[in-house]
């Protein structure tokens, strides 16, 4: 850990973009997990750690040498609302590393106190809300779903209150960049023109390094906004065919690189519901499952506004106007592979896999275990016997059995053998999945046996969610009837 070097490239805009601030000590920290496959994204070598520097490191009760720490502002629109100003409430960046293949990760820590923009919060994380962004942001990266990414958690005797009273934690969480939708829409709001460029500029030279600045063949700008779009349509549809939920999908939580960031009141869905609301703070269903592409596609709009010093509105218009047909083609080309149709046929696979959404739906059927049976799925026109691990997700065997008919009509125009298409369904539809009674088991273990083998071993399981991991196969069947009672909010 001694030998990273940070650079601060974000911190050369001027203090216009952030704050300095010194993270505040923490009562005790003790190490909970190291993610060995980050400490290879630096460079570091796990046998080399001082697990006591370390942990001091971590926890922010010390600072590396050439270490920067500061927090970013910007605004967002909260539910619908705007909000002039917010930033990082309990997030403190220490810098910037590039590995040894040129990649930049930015390193922040989470839960290290107050700082300018905590508004009526402590800058505090608790341990709960802790695991549940460590294990999903490393379980999504697996499930190929852009995002943000984990380093370590912390523990600690610092008590916090949020419902109630709680043990502080600090995480490290890594990124390209911590760069949001809200940062371009503070400055549209105060009218302050200069920073809306000088925050473009930096972002198209060091992200989106494929589109010259200079060019008189078209607006940059426009070009850059049509790449966010495309990104975020593609991010989307992942959440979408994966069945994750994120619940707060506010446009200071929307990442201008396309990343899923600010894990809160998330969810993957057990039984496949597109009315499914994760977060029992959003009273309206505003980020209700089915609405998730509707509001990012809002939210890009927000953005959009917020960079018309940088473009005209038909230009800006036109950057919007792909969304809906780039979404609609990574959603259908995602559902298509995860139903083992590999071989293009976009209509009829279209009908086909929607008339399975609307059947799941109806017989409350389990999203991610369907598709992992789906793949032993064999046809027999007299026996039913075939399919019967599907069979028993459906209340109605014969709706299924209608369905099946097609699906296999489908099937045959399918150049792969049955094993091969086997293998290549296995590799997409994980077994394991970070459903919130898992996460709720990890942490109950966590806060009341101080036990942090079992994270580790989920830490394992979920970074590689299509193994078979025999050892944990009871969690990869139907969720126990206690995890409907689980709810999560704005402080899970």
């Amino acid at each position: 850990m001694k030998q990273l070097k940070f650079t601060n490239r974000y911190q050369q805009l001027g203090n216009d973009f952030y704050q300095n601030q010194q993270p505040t000590s923490i009562k005790k920290p003790h190490l909970i997990n190291i993610n060995p496959l980050m400490l290879n994204e630096l460079d570091i070598d796990e046998s080399t750690i001082d697990h006591e520097f370390f942990t001091d490191i971590s926890s922010g009760n010390a600072m590396l040498e050439d270490a920067q720490p500061s927090s970013f502002i910007y605004a967002g629109h909260q539910f619908g609302h705007f909000v002039p100003q917010l930033g990082d409430g309990r997030a403190i960046l220490l810098g910037e590393i590039q590995n040894k293949n040129g990649r930049y990760w930015e390193l922040q820590l989470k839960g290290a106190g107050l700082t300018p923009f905590s508004r009526d919060g402590d800058g505090r994380a608790v341990l709960r809300s802790t695991i549940r962004e460590y294990l999903c942001s490393e379980a999504m990266a697996a499930l190929h779903i852009p995002t943000t990414r984990s380093l370590s958690i912390v523990g600690s005797e610092e008590k916090v209150f949020r419902e109630n009273i709680e043990t502080g934690s600090v995480m490290i969480r890594m990124s390209p960049s911590f760069i949001r939708f809200g940062s371009f829409e503070l400055f549209a709001s105060r009218g302050q023109h200069r920073q809306i460029k000088q925050l473009a500029d930096f972002v198209i030279r060091h992200y989106y390094q494929d589109i010259d600045l200079r060019s008189t063949d078209y607006n940059p700008y426009q070009k850059w906004l049509e790449k966010v779009v495309n990104k975020t349509a593609e991010l989307i549809a992942a959440w979408q065919a994966e069945g994750f939920a994120h619940g707060v999908m506010n446009t200071d939580n929307m990442s201008i690189l396309g990343l899923t960031i600010d894990y809160g009141p998330f969810a993957f869905l057990d039984n496949y519901d597109s009315q499914f609301i994760c977060n029992h703070s959003d009273h309206q269903g505003r980020y209700r499952f089915e609405n998730q592409p509707s509001i990012a596609f809002w939210n890009l709009n927000c953005l959009a506004r917020s960079v018309l010093d940088l473009m005209d509105v038909e230009e800006a218009k036109q950057a919007l106007s792909g969304y809906e047909k780039d979404y609609n083609r990574y959603y259908l080309k995602l559902m298509q592979n995860k139903s083992g149709l590999f071989e293009k046929n976009d209509k009829q696979h279209e009908a086909l896999i929607f008339s399975l959404l609307n059947i799941m739906q109806e017989q409350q059927v389990d999203y991610s275990l369907f598709f992992r049976k789906l793949a032993d799925f064999e046809f027999d026109q007299v026996s039913r016997q075939a399919n019967s691990d599907l069979l028993e997700l459906f209340n109605d065997a014969d709706t299924f059995n209608q369905w099946a008919g097609e699906y296999h009509q489908n099937l045959k125009s399918q150049p792969l053998s049955a094993e091969a298409r086997k293998e290549k369904m296995n590799s997409i539809n994980p077994k394991y999945i970070l459903r919130n009674y898992i996460a709720q088991m990890i942490i109950e273990r966590a806060e009341q046996q101080q036990d942090y083998a079992y994270l580790d071993q989920w830490l394992k399981v979920l970074q590689n969610p299509y193994d078979e991991h025999p050892e944990m196969a009871e969690y990869a069947g139907h969720p126990p009837a206690w995890a409907g009672q689980i709810s999560v909010s704005c402080s899970s």
